[in-house]
C-alpha cells in the first residue's frame, strides 16, 4: 500500500523559514526584506468560494474586488456552487458581477457539481496536475489557478509568471533594464525553489512599497 506523501504547506511558521532561506541565497531578496519588511501570509477559502474570489478579482482594483466579494458573500452566504447556480442574472448583476464573471461562476459551479473538479483529490496532485484540473473550467486560467493554490492550499513553490505586479517588482529589485516577460521571470525564480510562493509574497510586498516611478518620470 502506497504511503501518502506529506506536503509542506506555506503557513506562518514555514513562511518565516522560507524568508530566512531566501534571504540567505539571494541578496536582492534580503535587501527587499530590509527595505520593505516581511510580507504577511495571504489566505483565502478553499473550494468554490476561494476560486470565485479569484474570478471576482480579475481585471478590477483590489478595492472594487473586495466590495463585490462582500456583496456576493451576502447574497450567497455558504458560497456553495449549487446555491450560486440558483442565483438569477439580475441578482448576480446587482452584486457587481459582469456578464463574463457570471458565466465563469456558473461554469465553475457546474464543473464542481458534476465532479470534473474534485477538491478532495486536489491535494493529492502535484502543482502541474492541480493547475490542469482547475484550468479546465471556463474563466480559470493559469494565473487564477496558481493564485488559488498559493493562498487557499498553501502551495509553497508557485510563481505566477503572468502577474504584472511580480514582473514590475522583479525588474526593479533585480535592476533589469527592461521588464522581464513570464519566461524570464520564471528563469529568475528558479533560484528561489522550493519557496517561490514566499518569494512572490516578497515581490508583491516590495512592489507596494516601491517609489511611484511613473510619478517621478512625469515630474522630470
Amino acid at each position: 500500500m502506497a504511503t501518502a506523501v506529506k506536503r509542506i504547506v506555506l503557513d506562518k511558521k514555514t513562511l518565516k523559514k522560507a524568508l530566512r532561506e531566501l534571504s540567505e541565497i539571494d541578496p536582492d531578496i534580503a535587501r527587499a526584506l530590509a527595505e520593505a519588511g516581511a510580507p504577511e501570509l495571504r489566505e483565502v477559502p478553499t473550494g468554490y468560494g476561494g476560486l470565485m474570489r479569484s474570478i471576482v478579482g480579475q481585471q478590477v482594483s483590489v478595492h472594487a474586488a473586495r466590495s463585490i466579494w462582500l456583496r456576493l458573500e451576502a447574497a450567497v452566504p455558504s458560497m456553495d456552487p449549487a446555491a450560486f447556480l440558483e442565483q438569477t442574472d439580475e441578482q448576480l448583476r446587482a452584486v457587481g458581477l459582469s456578464g463574463a464573471k457570471m458565466k465563469y461562476g456558473r461554469s465553475l459551479a457546474t464543473d464542481i457539481v458534476e465532479g470534473r473538479i474534485d477538491f478532495r483529490a486536489l491535494d493529492d496532485l502535484d502543482d502541474t496536475a492541480a493547475i490542469a484540473m482547475l484550468t479546465q473550467a471556463k474563466g480559470i486560467g493559469p494565473w487564477t489557478a496558481e493564485i488559488y493554490l498559493m493562498f487557499a492550499h498553501g502551495r509553497p513553490d508557485i510563481m505566477p509568471g503572468l502577474d504584472l505586479g511580480l514582473v514590475v517588482a522583479a525588474q526593479h529589485l533585480k535592476k533589469l533594464r527592461t521588464r522581464p516577460d513570464a519566461k524570464r521571470l520564471l528563469k529568475i525564480a528558479e533560484a528561489w525553489r522550493p519557496w517561490r510562493s514566499a518569494a512572490a509574497l516578497v515581490l508583491w510586498h516590495y512592489r507596494r512599497n516601491m517609489p511611484d516611478w511613473s510619478a517621478r518620470e512625469k515630474k522630470a
